[in-house]
């Protein structure tokens, strides 16, 4: 085993957190990363806080640099050091570490922090929304919903709350004074490819029957606008004419897409976007974590998961999307799995959907059509009492506020019982 360089101190610790996706860096990290400068201070000397990521099928390599940007941050490692660390453990720039600390779970595979906090002889904290695993050798579980609990486990688990639901608090009141659409293609280029076109051909149709709507796209911060535009191009976008979707050309000062039809888009490029979908009437968001951000901000949605191109949707969760990934197979394991998982049973897509185990806002899932779409959009916009309900729905079944800080304050447990004991 690679010899650890360890830092012998009465009072300073570090705190190791092991995340992967865009989704878990941006709505997890950020809050948490705040609520521990908060309760545990800002000086260095006593608190170092270090990211290792690993690697994730939906991870757009940009993961990186986004914690790289959070200022209570000291340290951040790339996906593609994670094995040599895992297995070796060394990091990439040969890390020194306190001989106290905890290691955090917030994305990937919690077995890691089983191996990693054995390695440096730290405490151990997991985030779990909806499972929690490895529990002899985890010291303490943070969970979403106390359904997540094993009766066993219980003096060891804590209910939370959601991680979701603390990064856009701030924005939950809703006050819609302007009939605003939301436009959320993702912000991979499996997700983008069929949606972006899709998207702006729905907004088209929808903008002819009602002048006065506007279309927002918040911009991934992992997307850059030009290659968000490209998706819009058919030079560089085959799918366009396959979903049929609209193109446009990217307008800058301030930044739009102007689609051929003449509708102006705007770019939203402020992250986390809340405080702009807050604003919503209505959005059409592709499947993955920004459902859970629009349910935490009770924002009405319609999820779709179009179908004409099998081998581009390649954001499954776990193994079949690292098959779907892989080199030189991963096309034609892409349409293999795509085409199993949708001839199975019904299932659901959107988070408060998982949530709420029923059909909360609507999942379109198939060889989708702009004008069938912007048709149920139009009529939700013409019963705005539909679009109240699916807000009222989606309040109800939110978890509890204040995750990041309850969070921290089992991670402040934790070194002060490491503290104790040496």
């Amino acid at each position: 085993m690679t010899q650890l360089f360890i830092t012998k101190s009465s009072s300073a610790a570090d705190v190791l957190i092991l995340a992967n996706g865009p989704g878990e860096v941006t709505t997890w990290v950020r809050p948490v990363v705040r609520a521990l400068r908060q309760q545990l201070g800002n000086t260095r000397e006593q608190l170092r806080i270090s990211i290792i990521l690993s690697p994730c099928p939906h991870a757009t390599g940009k993961e990186a640099e986004i914690c790289r940007s959070y200022e209570e941050v000291d340290r951040v490692q790339e996906a593609k050091y994670f094995w040599q660390f895992l297995l070796r453990g060394k990091t990439a720039q040969s890390w020194e570490w306190r001989d106290r600390g905890v290691v955090l779970f917030l994305g990937g595979d919690s077995f890691f922090t089983v191996v990693i906090g054995k390695r440096l002889g730290y405490k151990t904290v997991v985030y779990a929304e909806w499972e929690t695993r490895w529990h002899q050798w985890i010291d303490r579980f943070g969970v979403m919903q106390a359904q997540a609990i094993k009766p066993k486990y219980a003096y060891k688990s804590a209910v939370v709350g959601d991680l979701m639901l603390e990064a856009a608090q701030k924005q939950q009141a809703r006050n819609v004074k302007t009939e605003l659409i939301g436009i959320l293609p993702g912000s991979k280029a499996a997700k983008l490819g069929q949606g972006v076109p899709l998207m702006l051909a729905i907004a088209e149709i929808i903008s002819v029957a009602r002048p006065q709507t506007r279309f927002v796209i918040p911009v991934a911060p992992t997307v850059d606008l030009d290659t968000l535009a490209n998706f819009a191009n058919p030079d560089f976008n085959p799918v366009i004419e396959r979903v049929g979707g609209a193109s446009a050309i990217l307008v800058s000062n301030p930044p739009k897409l102007k689609t051929s039809g003449g509708l102006e888009v705007d770019l939203w490029l402020k992250s986390p976007a809340y405080e702009l979908l807050a604003q919503c009437s209505i959005c059409i968001t592709t499947v993955g974590a920004n459902t859970a951000e629009l349910g935490a901000l009770a924002v009405p949605m319609i999820v779709l998961l179009p179908t004409q191109q099998l081998d581009a949707m390649r954001s499954w969760d776990g193994i079949p999307g690292l098959l779907a990934s892989l080199p030189v197979v991963g096309t034609n394991m892409a349409k293999l799995i795509n085409w199993v998982i949708l001839n199975l049973p019904r299932r659901l897509y959107a988070w408060p959907n998982i949530w709420a185990n029923s059909e909360v806002v609507p999942e379109l899932v198939g060889n989708l059509q702009p004008k069938e779409v912007a048709a149920m959009v139009l009529d939700y916009l013409d019963h705005p009492e539909k679009l109240q309900q699916i807000s009222k729905v989606l309040q109800s079944i939110r978890g509890e506020s204040g995750a990041a800080q309850k969070l921290a304050a089992l991670v402040t447990a934790e070194l002060q019982e490491k503290e104790k004991l040496s």
